[in-house]
């Protein structure tokens, strides 16, 4: 069913539970009614409900603009709701989000203005993000970017970000050139492939390998997909700025235009 005729499947049980109250109520001028003809057949003892859906179905019809209308405040009220329990989620998990001891860094590690980016390395969308993040990072000493591993898309990804887990841990310093080089490769990113950039960078494979078997890292993946459903995060990339939280991948100059909001909510102190 589309979502034209879902509307007005809803508007018109709307407009029937608005005409019927009003007439139960002993008032048509309580139902609200907006044509003459509603109101009549609203007045007549008893109501007529088949009558009153022909009226109301052809008033909504005649102005299918009241539909458009009662979507958008819909969504206005839906958005708002979101954007609070977002409020709601990063300040009870601050720390878990901008602070986590096992998310990788680049960027400027102790600048005051922090993004972070739920990414997969086998998402497309977040492969051409990389090219944001570069941007943003190079433009801005003071902008710290924190990776979060969010492998949602098959085992593939799971075990190159256990790869990529492993790697930060013995080589922090390098972490940020590795995951470039993985999210920025050609082909489907896999365990094999990332083992084979980490020893390009200088790891120890035997120690990469044992450090892969951390049960660290297992909970690390599980306390981001709780974290990620708290948020509403479903796909990647999707980020958090500030009090906010941003899905898909739009842009760097959408990016920045939220990290100067994040920055100026930082200056006024009402973050």
């Amino acid at each position: 069913m589309s979502k034209s005729v879902l509307w007005g499947a809803a508007g018109l049980a709307a407009a029937i539970g608005i005409v019927t109250i009003g007439y139960g109520a002993g008032s048509p001028n309580s139902a609200n009614a907006a044509e003459p003809e509603i109101a009549v057949a609203a007045a007549k003892s008893p109501v007529d409900r088949a009558e009153l859906e022909t009226i109301i179905r052809d008033y909504l019809v005649k102005n299918p603009e009241i539909l458009v209308e009662m979507q958008q405040a819909l969504e206005t009220k839906q958005q708002e709701e979101q954007r609070l329990a977002h409020l709601e989620v990063i300040k009870n998990a601050r720390d878990e989000i901008f602070n986590a001891s096992y998310d990788g860094i680049v960027g400027n590690p102790d600048g005051k203005t922090t993004i972070v980016e739920f990414y997969d390395y086998n998402c497309g969308y977040c492969k051409r993000a990389q090219q944001d993040m570069q941007a943003l990072t190079e433009a801005d000493p003071d902008l710290r970017f924190v990776l979060k591993e969010f492998p949602i898309l098959g085992p593939d990804s799971q075990k190159a970000s256990i790869v990529s887990m492993a790697f930060r841990t013995l080589m922090p310093e390098k972490h940020g050139e590795f995951h470039n080089l993985l999210i920025g490769g050609q082909g489907h990113a896999t365990e094999a492939s990332a083992i084979k950039i980490a020893l390009s960078l200088g790891a120890d494979e035997a120690a990469l390998r044992e450090e892969m078997k951390n049960p660290e890292i297992t909970q690390a993946f599980a306390k981001t997909y709780e974290l990620a459903n708290k948020l509403q995060i479903t796909g990647t990339p999707s980020y958090v700025v500030g009090n906010e939280v941003v899905f898909g991948a739009l842009g760097q100059d959408v990016l920045g235009e939220k990290i100067a909001e994040a920055k100026a909510c930082q200056a006024s102190a009402n973050c």
